[in-house]
């Protein structure tokens, strides 16, 4: 009883754009995966939302580091400061007399190599976790949008993240097969400043990009619905370094997104051909699910379907299904035997 009583459990979604944590059965933090760090000794500035403002404006003495880079810690000092600190807002909202016994459940992508699990292993015990079990994302996606794992029908994910494209046929508690592709949200990003700097000869930030991506991202260059205005951009000529305004239709955007998400259909096609039959007939039934950010990208579930011929329904809250379903995996460590030591 005292041990329960000094034991904080929290389930963390340790994502390439966002890391989410969830402590009992709340999201007490959801802040942008990036840490600002003084140059000079190392320590750190800012976390999340604070962090993310100083990206692109700082001066020689700090910089900001996204720690992940496609799903996997890259910076492995910077993402022990960022599971710190992140996890010192819970601390800060919850005075406490003792510091508490961490056990964590951390979702990692499916493709994850043992170095890159040491990593992620390593910097959560750092970060002051004692008991840390890892579960794969398109189980968590799988587990948080309601659909019972451990049946013997196949269910099929795709969790499309900042880092990662996670897809998985899942049955009897297992994943059947699966693929984790290197192109997802952050990759729809660079395609558009990319795109901006060709078309265009304008220079845009990562941060411009995604909010280009947001306002007026489409996977469709026909949308019947819901077509967004065209988007104003500002920045310097990359010519004549004079500010200019340019203004972007989503028809634009689905002509830049066009490649990555061609790359995205052929994951999922691969996935499928290694599907057994059985289980191919419940995905056809059923239907194909998508979670995480880029599941909010405009006409991609029509995009999908037009191109597999198969239903793809976008999960209720896309963005916190992977971190709802780490919480589900925290609460049932016993039962489940799919999660990882």
């Amino acid at each position: 009883m005292v041990l329960s009583f000094l034991t904080r459990e929290l389930a963390i979604d340790l994502g390439t754009a966002n890391t989410i944590i969830i402590h009992n059965d709340k999201i007490v933090v959801d802040e942008p995966s990036i840490v600002a760090i003084d140059k000079n000794d190392g320590k750190l500035i800012a976390v999340g939302k604070n962090a993310q403002a100083m990206h692109g404006r700082t001066h020689e003495n700090i910089k900001t580091i996204r720690p992940l880079r496609d799903g996997v810690i890259a910076d492995f000092n910077a993402a022990e400061l960022m599971i710190r600190g992140m996890i010192k807002f819970i601390s800060q909202r919850k005075s406490s007399l003792f510091t508490p016994i961490l056990r964590m459940v951390v979702c990692i992508p499916s493709g994850s190599t043992e170095v890159e699990i040491r990593a992620v292993r390593d910097s959560s015990e750092h970060a002051g976790g004692r008991d840390i079990y890892m579960i794969y994302e398109p189980m968590a996606a799988a587990l948080g949008i309601g659909i019972d794992v451990e049946a013997p029908e196949g269910s099929m994910v795709v969790d499309i993240g900042g880092g990662t494209t996670e897809i998985a046929v899942i049955a009897l508690g297992g994943i059947v097969s699966n693929k984790s592709i290197r192109v997802a949200g952050d990759g729809f990003t660079s395609d558009i400043q990319q795109y901006m700097r060709q078309q265009h000869n304008i220079k845009i930030g990562e941060r411009t990009a995604e909010e280009i991506k947001i306002s007026a991202g489409s996977a469709l260059s026909e949308l019947a619905d819901n077509q967004p205005e065209p988007y104003a951009v500002r920045g310097p000529n990359l010519m004549t370094a004079l500010p200019v305004e340019v203004y972007v239709t989503y028809q634009e955007i689905a002509h830049c997104l066009d490649k990555s998400l061609a790359k995205i259909e052929s994951a999922i096609l691969g996935v499928l051909e290694q599907t057994p039959p059985e289980l191919y007939a419940d995905i056809v039934q059923r239907g194909i699910y998508l979670t995480g950010g880029g599941a909010l990208l405009r006409g991609l579930d029509k995009r999908l379907y037009d191109k597999i011929n198969i239903p793809f329904h976008i999960a209720e809250d896309p963005l916190h299904a992977v971190a709802r379903g780490t919480g589900i995996a925290l609460k049932n460590i016993g039962k489940f035997p799919f999660l990882m030591r």
